[in-house]
């Protein structure tokens, strides 16, 4: 492989006029990119036979390419040769690009299952929005979170190529813009296929008027640019108010309407305008509700301009589109106002009237007397038109990400359409890519698994159950125990200089980073420390073996609850960590801007995963895999992948505790935490932290509206709407012993080596098999 290196040294000569010893860090980045993508280029361009499949999705967090791009090209280790011969830390490269194109799981998985339909020479390409600021840099000030703005591409972005002659144009009703593809290349594990991830971006059709800006009518002159930019400016902006809710709308029409003017386009130069072969050359999943707007445009599409009928159009969408639920609370499954509808895409809104006409009709057939229908009606009575039923209407298949999530689809939220299209419902659980989340992120485990078992495993994670034979011998857990000291101590350093704040490697470390949100109940978690805290200072907890809790997450810019929760937990850490009498035992930390690359140092290092979602609300989490892999034990409840994860790993390796489904079904009707707040003196003690004046809300009054969600409610749910207090007394038992199972290291070592070697059921090459196999035949 010296043509990569020759090709590195060569372009930064001619680019820049250094050696690789001179280049800064950025330069070096490009010339290796640069260098990359010309062995990439020649079997990127070759097109692939047969049907293909695209992944429509709002967001994908591919995180830093540089090493997965190289790992996969099977150039990482040339690279390293070529930094070592000039005394250069490979992991220079962290300085640039870390593309925060998602928010969380969504994206993260999204990026996963390119990977692995890469890998697997599957042929799925990714389409969505290229974004001009990721989802937002989050920092703490006097313990509050504060964003500014994620300028990914401030290094460049020389993963991309613009297709400037593939620009199509995306009509809205006041407002006309261009969708330019910019293409990355998705590499599988050794090369063999290379996809593509297409996103677009909204560019205006004028971005200057001359006469205006001579007029001196200076705003008004960008106006056009500007109103075009904001549509692919920022991941999910704020749609709190009626401009916000539009702009997200427009940004869903647009990378829709752009990605299927771009496959209809590749469709008619083969087979002109007889489009019914157009679901054997295409399948389209829909990942959640954001791109379902795409059926009713690819029936407009169709319609308007290739002049098929509607019912035959109809019927293409139905046999193309395929839907993945990804939430089962029904007040997340998106809605919009009919008005608002009409006033950003009324060409559409045609289109989505004449499908539910076609639902009413299908209903009618069916037998479902007319006093019935309303609750299947994409368009109700309040004038709303709901996104997941029109997703679940015209599509072949509606899948759950998680065994127990698409029972609780079938059975609840979605109930009445599984009477109707019982074929139709299907579970695809959920999975992580092996390369990325172990091979790359934790070099000195894949190493260790590679020496012990072969490196099958790398594209087959099943193999890892071949560890298991070694699960009683005690040399192979000391290896394992230290491998986790050794990540341990890079996460301390590095927390050290991102955060300032000094751990020690030696202490337990449980972690809970994912997004913020009241159903995670990362609430619950401060809580439960609040009482080891207090346990500790009074005795009652003896023996306490120390114990580092790390949070990481970030809070939506609008929801104010979730960021009252950070400043709670940054205000316990405050004072915990401050406190001579415990800080030799406990230290909380919540790690600022967590993202793709913070995940890849926190994943390997932590003991215990903290999976702690009310029973029935998490669809399925990828976290909690990422932790298994790498060696956690699962501190959960009974919801979401968590319980596969138990079934792969052994209930008696884990730690369950809390209501199950049925229970909460059960008493949810007649709860009333207040009682359980009055009659247990540690519940009432942790919640009064609140309010208390012990801990300083900075004047806001937030933590007294945390109190207040807790014991009295609001006007849009019950109090204690996740039974925090319910499973408090319960978790804090698991989690407490937990904590005291670390004093005998081997037990706790062999329970964490069981994960490892039982993760092999989540890789996300098993779930895109299936997809390909029973939803997209490809």
């Amino acid at each position: 492989m010296n043509t990569f290196k020759n090709d590195v040294i060569l372009l930064l000569e001619l680019e820049y006029g250094k050696t690789v010893q001179q280049a800064s860090t950025v330069e070096l980045y490009h010339a290796i990119t640069k260098a990359a993508m010309k062995q990439v280029t020649a079997k990127w361009e070759v097109p692939v036979p047969g049907k293909k499949a695209c992944y429509f999705s709002a967001e994908f967090l591919t995180g830093r390419l540089i090493y997965s791009n190289l790992m996969n090209l099977g150039l990482l280790n040339t690279l390293s040769e070529l930094f070592h011969e000039h005394n250069i830390d490979v992991q220079v490269l962290e300085e640039v690009e870390d593309a925060a194109l998602g928010n969380g799981g969504l994206g993260r998985l999204a990026a996963c299952f390119l990977d692995s339909a890469a890998t697997k020479e599957i042929p799925l390409n990714g389409y969505g929005i290229r974004y001009r600021y990721g989802l937002f840099k989050q920092y703490f000030e006097n313990g509050f979170q504060k964003e500014v703005v994620d300028d990914w591409q401030r290094f460049g972005d020389p993963w991309s190529l613009r297709r400037e002659e593939e620009k199509v144009t995306v009509r809205f009703k006041n407002q006309t813009v261009y969708a330019v593809p910019y293409d990355m290349p998705v590499i599988g594990y050794g090369a063999q296929m290379i996809n593509t991830l297409r996103l677009w971006q909204a560019e205006p059709i004028h971005p200057f008027d001359f006469q205006l800006f001579n007029d001196q009518k200076f705003e008004m002159a960008v106006r056009e640019r500007n109103e075009a930019e904001a549509i692919s400016s920022v991941l999910y902006p704020n749609d709190s108010s009626l401009k916000g809710k539009k702009l997200r709308l427009k940004q869903q029409y647009f990378f829709t309407s752009a990605s299927l003017q771009d496959m209809i386009c590749s469709y008619k130069k083969r087979y002109g305008n007889n489009f019914s072969h157009f679901p054997d050359e295409y399948a389209v999943q829909l990942n959640d509700t954001h791109p379902v707007v795409s059926i009713p445009e690819f029936i407009r599409l169709l319609v308007t301009n290739e002049r098929v009928t509607f019912s035959k159009a109809l019927k293409l969408a139905r046999q193309m589109f395929a839907y993945t639920n990804h939430t089962i609370m029904s007040e997340a499954l998106e809605k919009w106002d009919v008005s608002l509808f009409k006033s950003v895409i009324p060409n559409v809104y045609r289109y989505v009237v004449m499908i539910d006409k076609a639902l009413v009709k299908e209903l009618a057939k069916m037998g479902i007397p007319e006093d019935e229908r309303g609750e299947y009606r994409i368009i109700d009575e309040n004038n709303q038109i709901h996104m997941a039923r029109l997703a679940v209407f015209a599509t072949h298949s509606v899948n759950g990400v998680a065994k127990i999530h698409t029972e609780i689809l079938k059975n609840n939220t979605l109930k009445e359409w599984y009477a109707l299209y019982p074929q139709r419902f299907n579970n695809k659980t959920n999975g992580i890519t092996q390369r990325r989340w172990l091979a790359l992120s934790n070099r000195e485990l894949s190493g260790f698994i590679t020496e012990k078992i072969g490196s099958g495993w790398l594209t087959d994670l099943n193999k890892l159950k071949n560890l298991e034979r070694y699960k009683d011998d005690p040399e192979m857990i000391r290896q394992f125990a230290e491998i986790k000291q050794i990540k341990k101590r890079q996460l301390v350093e590095y927390i050290e200089g991102q955060e300032g704040i000094k751990l020690d490697p030696s202490f337990l470390f449980d972690v809970q980073v994912k997004r913020m949100h009241e159903y995670k109940r990362q609430l619950l978690n401060a809580f439960s420390i609040m009482d080891i805290y207090y346990g500790i200072k009074e005795g009652r907890i003896q023996n306490f073996q120390p114990t580092a809790f790390l949070f990481g997450g970030k809070a939506a810019p609008g929801y104010l609850r979730a960021k009252g929760i950070i400043k709670f937990i940054n205000e316990i850490a405050n004072q915990i960590n401050n406190d001579p009498e415990v800080n030799d035992k406990m230290k909380v930390v919540f790690l600022s801007n967590y993202n793709v690359s913070y995940a890849e140092k926190i994943m390997p290092a932590a003991d215990i995963s903290e999976q702690i979602s009310t029973a029935g609300t998490e669809a399925s989490g990828t976290g909690n895999m990422k932790l298994m892999l790498n060696g956690a034990v699962t501190l959960g409840t009974y919801d979401g992948a968590n319980i596969e994860i138990v079934q792969q790993a052994g209930e008696e390796n884990n730690y369950i505790f809390g209501a199950r489904v049925e229970e909460l079904e059960k008493i949810k009707s007649f709860y009333d935490p207040k009682e359980i707040y009055q009659r247990e003196e540690r519940v009432r003690r942790v919640v009064d932290s609140l309010v208390s004046g012990e801990l300083d809300d900075g004047g806001t009054k937030i933590f007294r509206e945390l109190f207040d969600s807790l014991l009295i409610g609001a006007s849009w749910h019950q109090p204690d709407a996740y039974f925090l207090l319910y499973d408090f007394l319960p978790y804090c038992e698991k989690k407490l012993q937990a904590i005291q199972d670390y004093a005998d290291r081997f037990r706790f070592t062999q329970k964490c080596f069981l994960n490892t070697a039982n993760a092999g059921a989540f890789s996300s090459d098993r779930t895109i098999q299936e997809y390909a196999e029973q939803i997209w035949y490809v």
